[in-house]
Parts: structure tokens; sequence; C-alpha cells
């Protein structure tokens, strides 16, 4: 479940991003602090954006920053990132991306419980707006908790 994947040191709020490798980075940092990463599978995911284009914005203002398990993930968790400034990935129809969702996934299943649940969530516009109004990450995890 995501709550078992995410934690309050996992959430930041309102960051600053110059653009999209910098939001990426300032999202991803979290995981590495935490040891859920090493800094290759962030470099990994950079250099698959810069490859491969903007696979990782899945939907409309949403970006699932990840690479490949074998790139460096230690643990399976999932971050919750707000941009202050919103910043374009170079996804016509689904910029610019404003929540990122940073994901380390050690296997090709362990994570799909905790990711269908986060699914769920980009569907629901209260989720979205309980991330605009969230003063602290605390807020966050309450209300996944619920």
């Amino acid at each position: 479940m995501l709550k078992n994947l995410t934690n309050e040191k996992l959430v930041q709020l309102n960051i600053e991003a110059e653009d999209w490798e910098d939001a990426v980075r300032k999202a991803s940092q979290p995981l590495i602090d935490e040891g859920k990463v090493k800094q290759s599978y962030l470099e990994d995911i950079v250099v698959g954006v810069k490859e491969l284009g903007p696979y990782i914005v899945l939907t409309e203002h949403v970006a699932l920053p990840h690479a490949r398990p074998e790139a460096g993930a230690l643990e399976s968790a999932i971050g919750i990132v707000t941009l202050r400034t919103p910043v374009c990935f170079g996804n016509a129809s689904n910029d610019p991306v404003k929540y990122l969702f940073p994901l380390s996934a050690v296997d090709n299943e362990k994570h799909l419980e905790a990711l269908a649940e986060l699914a769920g969530l980009l569907e629901d516009e209260q989720f979205f707006r309980m991330l605009d109004k969230a003063k602290s990450a605390k807020e966050v995890m309450d209300y996944i908790n619920r």
C-alpha cells in the first residue's frame, strides 16, 4: 500500500525548480537521503528523459520519475512533491508539471499495489486540492493514511 512506501521525509511541498531536470533532482533527493536509491538511480532517470523524451509525465501536470531497478533501487518507495511554479518537460498535452511522485521499485511487482492506489488518487481532484493547500508533510500523510 502507498502508506507503506512513503513517509513525511519523502514529502516536499512548494519547492522551487528551474526546469524539469532540477525538479526531478530535487524531488528525488529524499529517496537518496533516506537510503531508498543510489545516486546512480537519479542519474538514470535524467538520462532516460534526455534520451527517450518526457515518458515520466503520466497525465496532466503529473510526473512519475523512475528508473530500472538495476539502476540503483535499494528499497521500494514513493515520494510526493509539489512545485511552487510548474515546469515544462516537453510533453505538449500534459505540461506544465506541478506534481512529482518519484518512484523507487526494487522489482517489477512489489510496488504495483501502491501504484494502483496512487493512480486512484491521481483521479481524485480532492487529492490535488489537498496537496495545493497542505502546509506540512504531516497533512499529506494524514490524508493518505485515511
